[in-house]
C-alpha cells in the first residue's frame, strides 16, 4: 500500500484490523515453536491461575493443534484449539472442511479469548476426573484427555508429553520458565506412560508421599485439613502445588491466615451444587464459609443469591446453591 493511499485510509478510518495472531507478523513468515512459547506462555499461566489446568497442557496443545500458531484456523480465526461452533455460539464464523465439507469453526477478534474459550472447554463434566490429578502431573492430563474422548489420535498424549518435554514447558505448571526452549530435534521413540488405573470404587482418602492425608469431596475435588501453622505457601511446597492457586481455589488472599481444622481445596470449586439445592444459613456463618462448606465458588454463590461476595447474611436466610432457572 503506498503512503499516501495509506494516509487516505487512516483518514476514512476504513483501515483493515488484522487478527491479533497476523499483527506484525508477515503473511508469509512462520512462527517457530520457541517463538510461539514466548507468546503465549503467560497466557497459559494464567490460564492455569484461573481454572486449574496445566500450562503445560494449554501451551502444548496450543503448539500441536495451530502448528505454532501458523494454521491457517491461527492465523484467520485467532482459534489456536480448532473449537468448533456450536448452537449456543455467538461470536464471529469460518468454515474449513474437517469431519465434514464447510465445517464451521468459532472465529475471534483475540486469540486470547481462543485460550480462555478452551480453559472453559475443559471445565465440562466429562473432564472432571482431571480436576483430581496435581497440576504438576502433566503425564496424567496427557492420557486423562484422550480417555475423555478429547482427541482420536492414539498418540495424541504422547505427541503432547513429547512437546512438554522437549521444551520443558512444565517448569510453567510451577510457576517457573523453561530456560530456554531447545531447538526442535527428532525426539527418541519412548514407549507412552501408562494412564493411572482407577478401582472400581473411588478412593476417599489418598496420601501424596509421606504428607497428610488428601481427602476427596464428594467423589472429587481434592482437599486437606489445615493444621496449627499452616499457611498457603507451607502447604503448598509439601503438596507440590502453587501457593497462589491454592488461594484462589479457596476464595483467599495468599497472605491469608489458616486456622487449625480449615478445609483448604487444591483444586477449583464447582461452579454450583445439585444435592442439597439450597442452604439455610445459620449463626455465625458467611457467603465464604458457606461456599467453603458445599465446594462452590464463592462468586458463583453470590451471583446466584444477588449479593456481593462479602455482604453479610442473616440466619434463616436460604440461599440457592444452583444457578436460578429463568
Amino acid at each position: 500500500m503506498r503512503i499516501v493511499d495509506l494516509l487516505k485510509t487512516l483518514l476514512l478510518g476504513t483501515l483493515p484490523v488484522l487478527p491479533v495472531a497476523a499483527q506484525g507478523q508477515p503473511p508469509n513468515r512462520r512462527l517457530t515453536a520457541e517463538e510461539y512459547i514466548a507468546q503465549w506462555q503467560e497466557v497459559a499461566m494464567a490460564k492455569m491461575k484461573e481454572h486449574g489446568i496445566p500450562a503445560s497442557i494449554t501451551l502444548a496443545q496450543g503448539l500441536l493443534e495451530s502448528g505454532n500458531g501458523n494454521s491457517e484456523l491461527a492465523r484467520d480465526a485467532n482459534n489456536h484449539f480448532g473449537i468448533k461452533c456450536t448452537p449456543d455460539w455467538r461470536g464471529g464464523k469460518v468454515f474449513h472442511d474437517d469431519d465434514r465439507k464447510n465445517d464451521c469453526f468459532r472465529k475471534y477478534r483475540d486469540a486470547a479469548d481462543s485460550y480462555e474459550d478452551h480453559s472453559k472447554f475443559l471445565l465440562r463434566p466429562r473432564y472432571a476426573d482431571l480436576f483430581t490429578l496435581r497440576p504438576t502431573d502433566y503425564k496424567g492430563w496427557a492420557h486423562g484427555l484422550k480417555k475423555a474422548g478429547y482427541a482420536t489420535d492414539p498418540r495424541y498424549p504422547q505427541k503432547l508429553i513429547d512437546l512438554i518435554e522437549r521444551y520443558e514447558l512444565n517448569k510453567l505448571d510451577s510457576g517457573q520458565r523453561p530456560a530456554r526452549p531447545a531447538k526442535p530435534t527428532t525426539a527418541p521413540a519412548t514407549q507412552p506412560a501408562r494412564p493411572p488405573r482407577r478401582g472400581d470404587s473411588e478412593e476417599v482418602t489418598v496420601t501424596i508421599g509421606a504428607a497428610r492425608p488428601v481427602e476427596r469431596y464428594a467423589g472429587r475435588i481434592k482437599m486437606v485439613t489445615a493444621r496449627k501453622g499452616d499457611t498457603f505457601e507451607r502447604l503448598a511446597d509439601e503438596l507440590g502445588q502453587i501457593p497462589g492457586m491454592v488461594a484462589r481455589w479457596n476464595d483467599l488472599p495468599k497472605d491469608a491466615g489458616l486456622a487449625e481444622g480449615q478445609v483448604i481445596f487444591l483444586q477449583p470449586k464447582r461452579n454450583s451444587v445439585k444435592d442439597p439445592a439450597t442452604h439455610t444459613v445459620k449463626a455465625g456463618e458467611s457467603l465464604w464459609s458457606i461456599s467453603q462448606q458445599h465446594a462452590i465458588k464463592l462468586d458463583k454463590l453470590a451471583a446466584y443469591n444477588g449479593l456481593s461476595p462479602d455482604a453479610p447474611v442473616k440466619p434463616g436466610t436460604r440461599l440457592t446453591l444452583r444457578k436460578p432457572k429463568r
